[in-house]
């Protein structure tokens, strides 16, 4: 089974999650002036699946540890419950409110649903295809067991029995269902068991139907002592033991059947913000009913009787078509635990320590006076956050620092930037922070934190109605020689020390005298009002950073028309903006080569003969999420780099506050160009090329070409 999955070729799976583009008329014949049809455009959510599928994949990759593969199946996991909570629960109002509204691929709401279930429901299949018959026989290979009902000795069945009836059965509250108790409110992605039951309780009542919730608080994996086991790491799923002992929930009763299931729930929150006076209660006020929002999903184990799961669908108010049989546990993102569970480093990755620059790695070093003699680039993960922390705790401290100035957009809920800007706070220092309370998922961790800052005496705001702050800035203001000056952290990643370690993103510490400035302004627009500020070099959303990308767009056609050099080269995580796609589609006729780097969602259609034969798109997916954004530009040989907070989608060049800035110093922009565009075009490992017709093609080298992975590359170069 495992050759069968090497040697079969990964386009042709693709294409079939996808069908519904191969079967699109061709967009050969497409009139170069008509670059709105639709059929230059994939649906965007056919395109975040096929993402999810390449995330998929890295479990089948034998060249990475075997614990880090198991991981990419949770990610994969966790990555389509978000979809259907958000993205799928979109198109369900839609399909109601609106079921003509269209977008550029010219799809309707219901088109698209009956898209994504033929999708998901071949996506989940294949899931728990390398899950059972790929990850559980390796995993046995290296003594790690999961053991079936079946599988169990006497020893380890009165063991589980006894934990069991200690750590489950006084948590667990059973639901026999009758008129008194009718079918319970499921919590989002809570797990839960239908039990069907024959005979008579104690009270006469004979529903033949009870449901049994299993707390947050129970782990999902259950590790069996060593005394009781032969060799090895031997675990239990918690369905298993609950299986084993639905009998003792009922006495008296016979039990015919027990059944895992799990109910995917709208979670988006919505606040009318025209209509409201408090921001933070009104989210608040939301949070409380984000777990009971429509109904979208349900998961069923596959030996569910038909007539249990109908009865199920008609409980949640669902079809046929968002039921979804598993063959294993409902909720695989719960046992991301075994990770953490096992000390096996020889099946994880070998760890890695981010290198400090130079200038700021000595124990005298001062930040800011290193930020006053250059400017200073970060690259990570591969290269140290801590300076970032270490910038903000100093301004803290520095009796010479008179304001902070900082966006916050997800920081963690132990936050060691929030607590130096307490510190700052508390300290007499002007503390300013612009929390973005709609992060989606991290809406009460944000209130939370805003709530700190303002009991600490930092003046807090939320930014703008209407309009998320998705910038990643702060600005410190410090008196030197009887003048203020600036300094600024600007980035195209969150405050998140943990994510720094994860998701590679750019940092730049600057004292550029205009881009301070321009930061400054940001601010102003932020918490006060007015006009929209005339900026020297930063690009900002939602004002000027589409116009001005298109412009250098525009530029470098014109440069190579008149035979200068000109190419587009960028890196982002979705690119799904129409405009912005058109304006590349007019770059590659005119001639224009356009090599992009898309990590997710990409909605434009490459290799259409007279539209975009020039442009060429690929994705990475590796050991850290691909995280930042850059745009280069060949500016007739005087190279042209940008690194920004913002993908091209329409939410982030019209809908939200976003910074977009150059690399002034040459050396590193070119170093920014190689490290996040040169070295990523040339990866031949864990690259994939978007093909014409909508489909993904994993990037092989020849046999005498060097095997290339551009995290590697960055890890062995940046470092430690």
């Amino acid at each position: 089974m495992v050759d069968e999955i090497h040697t079969s070729d990964p386009t042709d799976e693709m294409r079939s999650l996808s069908g519904y583009l191969a079967e699109q008329p061709q967009a050969e014949a497409i009139d170069k002036k008509d670059l709105s049809d639709p059929q230059l455009y994939i649906n965007r959510e056919i395109s975040f699946l096929q993402f999810n599928w390449r995330v998929l994949q890295q479990a089948l990759d034998e060249d990475l540890p075997l614990l880090e593969r198991f991981i990419f199946i949770f990610i994969f996991s966790n990555n389509l419950d978000e979809f259907f909570e958000v993205r799928v629960a979109s198109y369900v109002h839609w399909a109601k409110r609106n079921p003509q509204r269209v977008g550029p691929d010219g799809m309707t709401p219901n088109q698209v649903l009956n898209e994504i279930s033929k999708s998901c429901h071949q996506l989940v299949q294949e899931q728990y295809r390398i899950f059972n018959d790929v990850m559980l026989p390796k995993l046995a290979e290296e003594g790690i067991h999961f053991l079936r009902r079946s599988q169990w000795n006497k020893k380890q069945s009165e063991w589980l029995t006894n934990y069991f009836t200690n750590e489950v059965a006084p948590i667990i509250s059973p639901i026999g269902l009758d008129l008194a108790h009718p079918f319970p409110r499921l919590v989002n992605k809570s797990l839960h068991f239908i039990v069907t039951l024959e005979g008579k309780d104690a009270f006469g009542r004979d529903s033949g139907y009870a449901v049994v919730h299993l707390p947050r608080s129970l782990p999902r994996l259950i590790e069996l002592p060593a005394e009781i086991c032969d060799e090895g790491a031997n675990f239990v799923f918690l369905s298993a033991v609950i299986h084993a002992n639905a009998s003792r929930m009922f006495p008296g009763m016979k039990v015919k059947g027990c059944y895992q299931f799990r109910l995917t729930r709208d979670s988006d929150l919505f606040v009318d913000e025209d209509e409201i006076e408090d921001l933070a209660g009104a989210l608040k006020a939301e949070l409380q009913s984000r777990d009971f929002g429509t109904s979208v999903r349900l998961e069923v184990a596959d030996n569910c009787p038909d007539k249990v799961a109908q009865f199920l669908l008609q409980k949640c108010n669902l079809t046929e078509n968002e039921l979804y049989r598993v063959s294993g546990p409902v909720n695989l993102n719960r046992m991301l635990s075994l990770t953490q569970m096992l000390e096996r480093p020889d099946l994880k990755f070998k760890p890695f320590k981010p290198s400090v620059p130079a200038i700021l790695s000595g124990k005298r070093a001062r930040i800011f006076e290193a930020i006053k003699a250059q400017d200073i680039l970060l690259h990570h993960p591969f290269e140290s956050f801590e300076p970032v922390i270490n910038f903000i705790r100093e301004a803290a401290s520095d009796p010479d620092v008179m304001a902070i100035k900082q966006t916050l957009y997800r920081s963690g809920s132990q936050s060691a930037i929030v607590e130096a800007l307490i510190d700052a706070a508390r300290a007499g220092k002007e503390v300013t922070a612009v929390v973005e309370l709609r992060a989606r998922f991290d809406e009460k961790a944000n209130i939370e934190l805003a709530g700190k800052l303002q009991d600490a005496g930092a003046l807090v705001v939320y930014g703008v109605v209407g309009y998320k702050t998705h910038a990643k800035l702060c600005v410190v203001t410090r008196r030197e020689k009887k003048k203020l000056r600036h300094y600024a952290h600007l980035g195209t990643g969150n405050y998140h020390a943990g994510n720094a370690r994860l998701y590679t993103d750019i940092s730049l510490l600057t004292s550029d005298k205009s881009l301070c400035e321009d930061a400054l302004r940001v601010f102003l627009q932020l918490t006060g009002m007015g006009k929209a500020y005339e900026m020297n070099k930063i690009l900002q959303a939602p004002f000027s950073l589409q116009s001005s990308l298109s412009h250098h767009i525009d530029k470098e056609i014109a440069n190579h028309k008149a035979g200068k050099p000109a190419f587009v080269k960028a890196r982002m995580n979705s690119l799904t903006e129409p405009k912005m796609i058109q304006k590349l589609y007019e770059a590659s006729q005119a001639g224009v080569k356009v090599d992009l780097v898309v990590r997710g969602i990409c909605c434009l259609r490459p290799g259409v003969k007279g539209v975009s034969e020039n442009i060429h798109v690929r994705s990475i997916v590796g050991r850290f999420l691909e995280h930042s954004r850059v745009f280069c530009f060949a500016n007739n040989g005087d190279l042209k780099v940008y690194a920004s907070s913002a993908d091209w989608m329409d939410r982030n060049l019209y809908h939200r506050v976003e910074t977009c800035f150059p690399i002034t110093d040459k050396k590193l922009a070119q170093r920014l160009f190689d490290e996040t565009i040169e070295y990523y075009l040339s990866d031949n490992q864990q690259s994939w090329e978007l093909q014409s017709d909508g489909s993904y093609q994993k990037t092989r080298c020849e046999d005498d070409e060097p095997k290339l992975r551009a995290q590697k590359i960055l890890l062995d170069t940046l470092s430690k």
